[in-house]
């Protein structure tokens, strides 16, 4: 079993700064792709940022310039550093992974339970 757990999330004022975390855990045999997503209420989940197991980025263009994904593979954690951050920033965040098991053939993605970002003065 693997379990995907975020941390890091809360109130803060816009043009403020908060860094996400996520950890993965559990029968980890590898992890592939890791990435961030985030939802508000009525609203489809969308991306807003990947990175590769060689540290290849990719940002939605919403948070290009602002936002920061990074991973420790040794860790097996993922983060995002949030920067100037807006009121539509505002969302539940969820961490993805695609993970390979101890003695799996396959990946497969893996999604935490999110942490709310509230971004208001």
């Amino acid at each position: 079993q693997v379990q995907l757990v975020e941390s890091g999330g809360g109130l803060v004022q816009p043009g403020g700064s908060v860094r996400l975390s996520c950890a993965a855990s559990g029968n980890i045999g590898s992890i592939n792709g890791m990435g961030w997503y985030r939802q508000v209420p009525g609203k489809q989940r969308e991306l807003v940022a990947t990175i590769t197991s060689d540290h290849s980025t990719n940002y939605a263009d919403s948070v290009k310039g602002r936002f920061t994904i990074s991973r420790d593979n040794a860790k097996n954690t993922v983060y995002l550093q949030m920067n100037r951050l807006k009121p539509e920033d505002t969302a539940v965040y969820y961490c993805n992974a695609a993970v390979r098991e101890r003695l799996h053939y396959y990946a497969l993605d893996h999604w935490g339970k999110g942490t709310l970002v509230t971004v208001s003065s």
